[in-house]
């Protein structure tokens, strides 16, 4: 599979007072509790929503732009804020790059500084605006009549030449799943793409064929003890899941979903995730570690290695269990850390580049042994938000 997103730049966008962090596929972010890395997920997540909603209702959802925006001390204005995305492969476009770039004003509100897309067509053509506050000029005939705090991407991108960009940012999918909503009732719906929290896995396990059923069903039972079998069920209006599991004492049980573990349904959510119809542009996991036992981690990375066949993928995580398999290479991971008041993003050092392609240690041996370290010295120079 390739990767489509080969770089995300950030400029003060919220611990990261500057970072380019480059993707390979899968992406393992590692780093402490606090570091930042779901702050890294939350750009990328950022610039899905701003595809479909206002920016102003974005960053509401966040609790404000100040809320978002980087600051040099607890009392200091919001700086300025901005974010790129460098593509590559996607349909009708060999290549793209989009950033915008914010500025904060006073009363917590903000207007659109810059923004910019190029996208350049597989027969080398090269489409592109280039908005500088109300100045707007671009390869389209049209202008969009845009307000100063939303951004033209969105508006333009009923355009050919501009939709593979929106439509790819608009398909970036964080998953945390959460427990308690796959205990719950769910409204069923089209059961296409899994919603972040996994509160519609029955309606997309409804629309699996029975060989891909049967795939989630075994790496299920990696995981939970003795054989088990998930099926939805309608309840009246509702849909839910029926747990059926057969022991070797206890015979065949038939099990509600509060009655499974939170282990469990956690696992049954990222199977819903990496095998559910329409697979997200990017696929990212956040911690799949959390209340899986580490015996049961290995049938989760196979599951995570088979999702970045067929997308990207991006994983966040501070477990060692995680990251002991043999096929994991420097390639794949960022080191996450918190220096100086701001949160860094690495490729690792030389000393564990060179452990790991010798094979003297893995990548959870290293991070046991608080060996796996980032880039030594400073990081390459920031790139600009506008290569133009």
């Amino acid at each position: 599979m390739t990767t489509p997103l080969r770089r995300l730049v950030l400029k003060r966008f919220r611990s990261l007072r500057s970072a380019t962090v480059e993707f390979d596929n899968p992406t393992f972010l590692v780093g402490q509790n606090g570091a930042g890395k779901t702050n890294v997920v939350d750009a990328l997540t950022l610039l899905a929503e701003a595809m479909a909603s206002p920016l102003s209702a974005v960053f509401d959802k966040r609790g404000g732009v100040a809320a978002v925006g980087h600051r040099s001390t607890s009392r200091g204005r919001v700086a300025d804020m901005g974010l790129r995305v460098d593509l590559v492969g996607l349909p009708a476009a060999r290549k793209a790059t989009y950033a915008f770039e914010l500025r904060c004003t006073k009363g917590y509100d903000f207007h659109v500084q810059r923004e910019q897309c190029r996208c350049t067509a597989p027969d080398g053509a090269t489409s592109w605006f280039d908005r500088r506050g109300d100045v707007f000029s671009s390869s389209i005939a049209s202008r969009p009549a845009l307000a100063a705090n939303a951004l033209a991407l969105p508006l333009v991108a009923g355009d050919e030449r501009f939709a593979p960009v929106a439509q790819f940012l608009s398909n970036i999918q964080p998953y945390r799943i959460d427990p308690s909503a796959l205990r719950e009732l769910q409204d069923p719906d089209a059961g296409l793409r899994l919603r972040s929290n996994g509160s519609n896995a029955s309606s997309v396990l409804r629309q699996l064929d029975r060989d891909t059923r049967r795939h989630v069903q075994e790496f299920l039972q990696a995981v939970v003890p003795g054989e088990i079998e998930v099926t939805p069920l309608r309840v009246q209006n509702k849909l839910s899941l029926k747990f059926v599991q057969q022991g070797e004492q206890s015979g065949t049980l038939t099990l509600e979903p509060h009655s499974m573990s939170d282990g469990t349904l956690r696992t049954l959510g990222l199977l819903a995730a990496v095998f559910q119809p329409k697979l997200p542009s990017v696929l990212i996991v956040e911690e799949p570690e959390a209340t899986i036992h580490p015996g049961a981690l290995g049938a989760i990375l196979d599951v995570l290695r088979l999702a970045a066949g067929s997308t990207q993928t991006i994983i966040t995580t501070h477990s060692p269990d995680i990251l002991e398999a043999p096929w994991i290479e420097d390639r794949h991971l960022r080191i996450v850390s918190w220096e100086g008041g701001a949160t860094r993003v690495a490729p690792v050092s030389e000393a564990t580049r060179t452990a790991l392609r010798d094979h003297l240690m893995d990548a959870g041996e290293l991070l046991r042994a608080n060996a796996l370290l980032g880039m030594d010295g400073p990081q390459p120079r920031q790139a600009g938000l506008f290569p133009n």
